[in-house]
């Protein structure tokens, strides 16, 4: 089985999440890397990639999508404030 990699991004003044990077095999990979490289987290959902790998780069993500989305940013929010130190 093909190893994929879809890399997403969101900002407040977005209007929706935007595929920024996909990719199979050696470029998965290389995206892979680049994640870790930067402290991005990673996540493995073959369905949402699936589905996601029908949008382009530099496409936003399709409505029918928001849900699954804002599930997986929710994960990320929960997983980045878990791992800094309360002040």
């Amino acid at each position: 089985m093909k190893k994929k990699a879809i890399a997403l991004t969101y900002e407040d003044q977005m209007h929706a999440p935007t595929v920024v990077a996909k990719g199979n095999d050696v470029i998965a990979e290389k995206i892979i890397e680049q994640a870790l490289l930067h402290d991005v987290p990673i996540r493995e959902d073959k369905t949402l990639v699936a589905l996601l790998d029908a949008v382009e780069v530099s496409e936003q993500i399709p409505s029918e999508l928001y849900g699954l989305v804002a599930e997986l940013f929710a994960f990320l929010y929960k997983l980045d404030h878990a791992e800094k130190p309360k002040k």
